[in-house]
């Protein structure tokens, strides 16, 4: 069911559970309007909406006992980790409960022998990587950002190695998750493989907190490889870019990472990371994994296909402080994009299609920029099919909100019309509640009857992903 509540009916609700909440969270159940207005959003548009109260746990038992009283009262509940979400999952648009797992930053198990570990929620990747430093693994999934791994589960998070080591989807092995009414469950096992059952993790995978709070994930690692090479190459035209990409695939070259940036996101890279070795022209990043060999066997085959495609600029980096460098500056496109016009706002976008219709949705998209007069360089995970609009536009001008908003939504229409996804990695949250509809059709009545079936309260997240 839909939620229904008022501000002021669940404000009142939560005041009378105050007194409960301190006896089991102490100084650890906050109202302050800082820390409030804190967890109001994440990093995508800025549409707040104030918790009544946030609340840290540390342990399964506090979210649970949270959850329970919550649930008795009919109170909205909001998970939130770092905070770094773009479609405005923790927008708390309802009031209530904000449930920060932030000090959940345990890594509670590795096992170099099976390549797996166990996390609280709130251990973030660049956390678990550097725990993980002295064990010859690592945590393979970089969505840029410094996320917390139980939001990258819910969010179904991806990023720019996805191409050779998945998304959050292949690499959770298994969650512990606490049920709109307070029961801590465990899903998944640490096998590699099981026909046991319904997949319960799939489902918590990327349900944005529609279902139940992730408090501990389970997660395949990686062995660090024994050597890695970076290297970049420049292009007269997008195709000539991405006939190379697509050859690299078909020939099964086993790229790490591949990342295409458009003239116009190279720019603002060369301006903002001093980049002056550059020009401003389609672009490809790409890293090697393997033994020396290996990799010297990668470079050379990637790097005749883009010489037959007209690649030129080559340039390698195999020190890793050289390698950070340049995926500093692939991963600076953020500021870099707010930098070309200060003061103004981002509106990041995603969409995610066939590689096959992958040059046809970009020339598509970027005629679609030029038309509409906007801002707006384009960055993609290419070797997925995935690529990001960075929309850059005067939040005071209501007109130019507007503009973003309809250029947006035609990214995402667009990536549906040619067989794909109105977002790879993003997620749902608010802004693409519409775009979902479209894209799922019926499908859509089915994910509203497990919502239903599983919250039938309606208070976990509500107002996000799915119209009840």
């Amino acid at each position: 069911m839909a939620f229904h509540q008022t501000l002021a009916q669940t404000a009142a609700a939560v005041e009378s559970l105050m007194p409960e909440f301190r006896a089991i969270f102490e100084n650890r159940a906050v109202t302050s309007a800082a820390v409030r207005a804190h967890h109001s959003h994440g990093e995508g548009l800025p549409d707040p909406g104030q918790p009544d109260v946030v609340l840290f746990p540390l342990n399964n038992e506090e979210v649970a006992a949270a959850l329970k009283l919550c649930h008795r009262e009919a109170v909205p509940v909001i998970a939130f980790g770092s905070g770094t979400s773009m479609e405005g999952h923790v927008a708390a648009i309802h009031g209530g409960v904000c449930i920060d797992v932030s000090r959940m930053d345990r890594v509670l198990e590795v096992s170099t022998e099976s390549m797996d570990c166990r996390v609280q929620a709130g251990v973030t990747r660049e956390q678990l990587n550097e725990h993980l430093r002295a064990s010859g693994l690592f945590f393979a999934v970089d969505p840029g950002a410094n996320a917390s791994l139980g939001g990258m589960a819910s969010t179904r998070a991806s990023g720019t190695a996805a191409v050779r080591y998945g998304t959050m989807r292949e690499t959770v092995m298994g969650l512990t998750v606490v049920t709109p009414d307070g029961r801590i469950v465990r899903t998944g096992t640490r096998a590699r493989k099981s026909a046991s059952g319904l997949d319960l993790t799939r489902l918590y995978v990327g349900s944005e907190g529609l279902l139940g709070i992730i408090t501990e994930v389970q997660l395949r690692l990686f062995g660090l490889p024994e050597h890695v090479t970076a290297a970049v190459c420049q292009f007269d035209s997008l195709r000539a870019a991405m006939d190379t990409v697509i050859a690299t695939l078909q020939l099964g070259v086993p790229v790490a990472r591949i990342e295409l940036l458009n003239e116009v996101q190279m720019d603002a890279c060369i301006r903002y990371s001093k980049l002056d070795e550059f020009e401003p022209r389609p672009t490809l990043f790409i890293e090697f994994h393997g033994s020396e060999n290996a990799v010297a066997e990668q470079v050379a085959t990637v790097e005749s296909l883009a010489l037959d495609n007209g690649g030129s600029g080559f340039r390698y980096a195999h020190r890793p402080e050289d390698r950070s460098r340049l995926w500093k500056a692939r991963h600076s496109c953020y500021h870099a994009n707010l930098a070309m016009h200060p003061g103004w706002s981002s509106m990041g976008t995603d969409a995610c299609v066939p590689i096959s219709a992958l040059v046809e949705c970009i020339t598509e998209t970027e005629a679609a920029i030029r038309e509409s007069g906007l801002y707006a360089p384009i960055v993609g995970h290419v070797g997925d099919g995935n690529f990001h609009l960075g929309i850059i536009y005067d939040d005071n001008d209501p007109a130019a909100r507007g503009k973003a908003e309809a250029l947006a939504e035609d990214v995402a229409l667009r990536a549906i019309r040619l067989g794909g996804t109105c977002t790879g990695e993003h997620g749902v949250g608010l802004h693409r509640i519409g775009q979902i509809e479209i894209e799922h059709g019926e499908a859509i009545d089915l994910m509203r009857d497990i919502k239903r079936a599983l919250d039938p309260l309606g208070i976990m997240n509500p107002g996000k992903m799915l119209r009840m």
